[in-house]
């Protein structure tokens, strides 16, 4: 068991349990990152060392396999609505799919002819559009745990969030980030959460019937001392977000008042939910990979 938690708000506890522990459930990685269940098994990005991992609790014991190698530093990892696997191929500079036979179609690696920066994220709404983070690393924040692209290599303008529309046409959605990072939707789709890592916050932006976005605003500050930046995020059934900060994982209310944090030994990149039920919390962190039971239940993906 490894970890605490800081309670800022009574409703934290409507959350984790009194009582409740964080489980280091596989170590021994580089830096891991872009957790998604499927099924009965945990996929996630060991990205320095180029590969997808696959974790499996089982009678025996945990099962930890390689899933993919290389996957040209995989980060962000979804399906869509097929359950087909998406992942951000930072090094590549590209969204990439996994179709039914295996095979690895590109989903979006330009703009109006120009490479993207790097794919960071990915999230995938109602109606099958696919929404990911295109930060720029090397551009004046060094990403010691990523593609290193040179600055003089950047072909876009910004850094911004992209939408892959139903029919594969690809815009951007938001171009005024220093560099966006996790992306998560509000439990009924009409808000996109999206963190900023230089700026250390999570804005909030609404969905409009087209797909594009308006009304974007700060929704919380991820400010603390201690080591890790605002990265990934997930929802749970209620709208309460989870963003991984310094320390560990901030937990938010819909309100955006922080409710506390679930403290880390490990600087924490990302987190998602799994397991049949979809209330456990799946924390890659650094060089592990930890859970934590909780009492309300994540947004399920398709399995």
């Amino acid at each position: 068991m490894a970890g605490s938690f800081e309670i800022r708000e009574e409703g934290f506890h409507r959350i984790v349990a009194e009582g409740a522990s964080i489980e280091l459930v596989a170590t021994g990685f580089w830096f891991t990152e872009g957790p998604l269940w499927r099924g009965d098994h945990l996929l996630f990005s060991d990205i320095p060392n180029s590969r997808i991992v696959r974790y499996q609790r089982l009678p025996e014991g945990p099962s930890i396999q390689t899933f993919r190698v290389p996957t040209n530093l995989s980060n962000g990892l979804t399906v869509d609505h097929q359950r087909r696997l998406l992942a951000c191929e930072g090094a590549a500079r590209r969204l990439t799919r996994t179709e039914a036979d295996g095979s690895v179609s590109v989903v979006a690696d330009r703009y109006q002819g120009k490479r993207l920066n790097s794919p960071n994220d990915v999230v995938v709404a109602g109606d099958g559009s696919i929404y990911f983070s295109d930060p720029f690393w090397a551009n004046g924040f060094a990403n010691p745990h990523g593609p290193r692209v040179r600055a003089d290599e950047q072909e876009l303008s910004f850094c911004g969030v992209f939408r892959v529309a139903p029919d594969s046409s690809v815009a951007p959605v938001a171009e005024d980030f220093e560099r966006p990072n996790g992306l998560a939707f509000s439990p009924d789709g009409r808000t996109l959460y999206v963190d900023d890592t230089r700026r250390f916050h999570v804005r909030a932006f609404d969905v409009r019937p087209d797909g594009s976005l308006a009304n974007g605003r700060i929704f919380a500050e991820i400010r603390a001392p201690e080591p890790g930046v605002p990265d990934g995020m997930k929802v749970d059934v209620e709208g309460n977000v989870y963003c991984t900060g310094p320390g560990g994982v901030w937990v938010i209310a819909p309100t955006g008042t922080i409710l506390g944090r679930i403290l880390m030994p490990e600087v924490t990149a990302n987190v998602a939910w799994g397991d049949a039920d979809w209330r456990t919390l799946y924390l890659t962190a650094s060089t592990s990979v930890y859970r934590l039971r909780t009492e309300i239940p994540g947004i399920p993906v398709p399995v």
